[in-house]
């Protein structure tokens, strides 16, 4: 994630190697060239104006955080929950907040607002600056996925510390990445995960990333949750 920062946006690995025994996740493509979410072992392109399609196999991505999905844990949510009553439910059911947690919630939903990262030319900027003018884009009575992880606070400038999640309807058309929902009604499957395995890219551009910016905290924040 702090690469990412920097404007790092090529990765070396493909779609293909990243779904080896692994079937879901979030992450981006090369050139920030939208959002990605992988369910049941599928995985998704979600371009800048909420548009899905299939990714291509060879397609490769600078950041991606992937698991084999096995349910902990399956709560129903109170009918109209919100994004931090769905995080408040999960936080007060989960053992502890040391461990890294995939997180599925199947709904149906008032409305999702999401923002979608466009595809960037080099020399990229930072991914502050690249993300700071997306548009919002808000799905209203929609029913799909919401996919993604809770992550631990010191897992900072790997992933992206406490919720992040993208979202797929259900035809499997339209997402994004998410800033808020309302959730008419729903599941949440929770996977607790206790191995991290993280794959770096001999890459010049990676190599000379600076990677623990004073401010690394605050620019996760910017960029991930800024509506």
């Amino acid at each position: 994630m702090s690469a990412l920062l920097d404007g790092v946006y090529d990765g070396e690995m493909t779609v293909a190697q990243l779904l080896e025994h692994r079937d879901f996740g979030l992450g981006t493509f090369n050139a920030l060239d939208g959002e990605m979410v992988v369910l049941d072992g599928v995985c998704y392109q979600l371009h800048d104006g909420g548009r899905a399609r299939l990714a291509d196999p060879e397609q490769r991505t600078p950041f991606a955080v992937v698991t084999t999905f096995a349910t902990s844990c399956r709560l129903t949510l109170p009918e109209g929950s919100s994004r931090q009553q769905v995080s408040d439910l999960i936080g007060a059911t989960i053992s502890s907040e040391n461990y890294l947690y995939a997180i599925r919630i199947v709904g149906e939903f008032d409305w999702v607002r999401t923002r979608t990262a466009a595809r960037q030319h080099r020399p990229y900027p930072p991914l502050r600056d690249a993300t700071r003018n997306e548009p919002v884009i808000q799905f209203d009575t929609a029913s799909g996925v919401v996919a993604g992880f809770r992550t631990s606070l010191y897992e900072l400038g790997i992933g992206v510390p406490g919720g992040h999640v993208h979202f797929i309807d259900a035809a499997r058309q339209r997402g994004g990445h998410v800033l808020d929902y309302l959730c008419r009604r729903g599941t949440v499957d929770i996977c607790l995960g206790t191995d991290l395995h993280l794959s770096l890219p001999l890459d010049d551009s990676f190599g000379r990333a600076y990677l623990s910016p004073d401010d690394l905290a605050q620019q996760v924040q910017q960029t991930e949750n800024h509506h």
